[in-house]
Formats: C-alpha cells, sequence, structure tokens
C-alpha cells in the first residue's frame, strides 16, 4: 500500500496524523461471548490511540471454549435446600441448575 517507505517514515506520518502504536506484551486474550469464549494464548497485541480513541489489533493462534454457565447459588444454598427436603447433593444442584437457582421453587418441588 505504501511501497518502500521505510519504518521510521512510517512512524513519522503516523505521529503527524495524530496516530500512536504501542505493542503490549499479553500472555492470553479472552474475548466473551453469550454462548463461547474465543480464546488466543501468546497473541500479538498492538493498542492504536488515534485523535482519543483507543483500538486494539490482536492476531495469533485461536480456540475456542463454550461459556460457562454462572451458577446462581453457592455450596449454603445446596445444603439448605438438602436439609429441607432431604434430597441428595446431586439431585438438589441439578434440580437448582435447571430452574436458574430458583431456591424456594427446589424447596416446595423436592419435598
Amino acid at each position: 500500500m505504501f511501497g518502500n517507505i521505510n519504518p521510521k517514515q512510517m512512524q513519522g506520518m503516523m505521529k503527524k496524523m495524530g496516530i500512536a502504536q504501542t505493542e503490549i506484551n499479553a500472555q492470553r486474550v479472552i474475548i466473551e461471548c453469550a454462548d463461547k469464549k474465543i480464546i488466543l494464548d501468546e497473541p500479538s497485541v498492538i493498542k492504536i490511540s488515534m485523535q482519543g480513541n483507543v483500538s486494539y489489533q490482536i492476531s495469533g493462534p485461536e480456540h475456542i471454549e463454550a461459556a460457562d454457565a454462572e451458577e446462581k447459588f453457592n455450596d449454603e444454598d445446596v445444603k439448605m435446600v438438602m436439609d429441607k427436603t432431604g434430597k441428595s447433593h446431586e439431585a438438589v444442584i441439578d434440580f437448582l441448575k435447571k430452574n436458574d437457582g430458583d431456591i424456594a421453587l427446589a424447596i416446595i418441588e423436592l419435598k
């Protein structure tokens, strides 16, 4: 695109246009989506600042993982439901996962 311009000339032109690039020594980049995570290990990351806006250029090998469903209950909730219903740990966790962590519903339905 710019032919035979040497890197120093390119940096000078970018500086005149108000563009600054900074290399970031990143070990890992994770992009979290609703249904997956895009993970880049040992990526090349460049921060680009231009007229008050910041953007990042990221490149490198990627792999994709399924997004973890965040639990809406904790171990104390599970123990309480187990105590109130007499159900097993596995049964309570399975019910809470299927019902969006609704503890009251778990106690009512599992009794």
